[in-house]
């Protein structure tokens, strides 16, 4: 069924097109191109990206951005058709394309319909796109992505909580590499369990909600799985990106660190210590291993493993996200809960625990590729996330 798939050019052998509807024409190829990114220039100083980054890139409220969507979404209807990113095939970026005439998908029981406002990407989607874990993946055609908020537009009959016209926000996928659904965030509608959502913060805008779920209970389960408590010291490996800029953050002012170390470049070390770094170390000048100081938790999001366990203290934990698990190191993989961003919201909407959007977003809808080939590059400073979704 694969082989079919990926070579469809019409819309009986995909499963994504209305029944009956003629495929439009593409506009990725546009898309596509190469696009230089000014990033310099909106970087400017370190200072610039700092601020960039923690504090909200758009001049409005997010209560005022919230109510014009929820105005919007409410005078409008749900249509059968959408426009989606998908792939059919698995491979580099060149594989997303823009389809204008996606069918809207169903919503089951316990599931409600989501008019998407905003999503985000994970180096997640990237290795589901790669083929990475293909075995467990669900069939293709994909529509990808993993993070969203947004706008609930419809309710499945089993749906306790939730009702039409709540604002949300959540990782769509339980398990993150098990049967991860077919229609993803990268789309104008997407269709979630109940229990995987929580409200969105009222404090933050949805392009700042989009860039939290995943990446939030990753770090707030790898602490939880490494016995993390009060009193205790941890040191972060790559505390400036998604997962890392957080384990920060729920670190001091959830779990109640003793102390936070973590390790980033030279122009990202003050963003460090506003997160709440008692630490800062410059990987570029100093080897983190070699500190006379040992922590009794060792968080790795960049994949230094080996290095990793020469910091921790005897008896300590290493929580490891990628690359080589050296003993005493264990590697997990998140499950989903909107119980855990229900929890831990109030952290959010007190200023305790910020969304850190990276400055050179966030990338419009159409420029998908571009957003992933900036993931790629393994330099973002937080998360990468795509707005506006029409």
């Amino acid at each position: 069924m694969e082989a079919v798939l990926s070579t469809a050019t019409s819309s009986q052998f995909n499963p994504f097109h209305r029944p009956g509807a003629s495929a439009r024409p593409s506009f990725a190829s546009s898309f596509l191109s190469p696009i230089p990114f000014k990033l310099h220039s909106r970087y400017r100083s370190v200072s610039s990206l700092n601020r960039l980054s923690v504090r909200p890139f758009r001049s409005i409220s997010a209560s005022s951005q919230s109510a014009s969507v929820s105005d919007a979404v409410a005078s409008s209807t749900v249509p059968s058709a959408m426009k989606a990113w998908t792939y059919v095939d698995y491979g580099g970026v060149d594989v997303l394309k823009l389809d204008e005439n996606v069918t809207v998908p169903q919503i089951k029981e316990d599931q409600v319909l989501i008019k998407v406002v905003a999503a985000a990407l994970n180096p997640v989607d990237a290795k589901r796109r790669q083929g990475k874990f293909k075995a467990t993946d669900s069939p293709l055609p994909t529509v990808p992505g993993y993070d969203v908020a947004g706008v609930v537009v419809k309710v499945g009959s089993q749906v306790k909580s939730l009702k039409e016209g709540d604002q949300v926000y959540g990782d769509i996928n339980e398990k993150a590499l098990e049967n991860p659904k077919q229609f993803g965030s990268l789309a104008e509608y997407t269709a979630v369990e109940e229990r995987l959502l929580a409200l969105k913060p009222k404090n933050v805008d949805f392009a700042q909600a989009a860039s939290l779920p995943l990446a939030i209970e990753t770090a707030n389960e790898g602490l939880e799985r490494a016995g993390f408590s009060a009193g205790k010291s941890i040191l972060v490996l790559g505390g400036a990106g998604g997962v890392g800029s957080l384990v920060i953050q729920l670190a001091k002012e959830v779990f109640g660190a003793s102390k936070v170390a973590a390790t980033a470049s030279t122009g990202k070390l003050e963003l460090l210590r506003s997160l709440g770094a008692d630490l800062a170390i410059d990987y570029t000048k100093e080897n983190f291993e070699d500190l006379p100081e040992k922590f009794d938790v060792v968080y790795d999001t960049v994949g230094q493993g080996e290095r990793a366990v020469k910091a921790v203290k005897e008896g300590g934990s290493v929580v490891v996200l990628t690359g080589a698990v050296t003993p005493p190191g264990f590697r997990f993989v998140v499950t989903s809960n909107g119980d855990v961003l229900t929890k831990l919201n109030p952290y959010i909407e007190s200023g305790k625990v910020k969304p850190i959007v990276d400055a050179a977003g966030p990338f419009p809808f159409q420029q998908v590729a571009e957003a992933f080939s900036y993931l790629e590059k393994g330099r973002a400073t937080g998360k990468v996330v795509v707005y506006p979704i029409p």
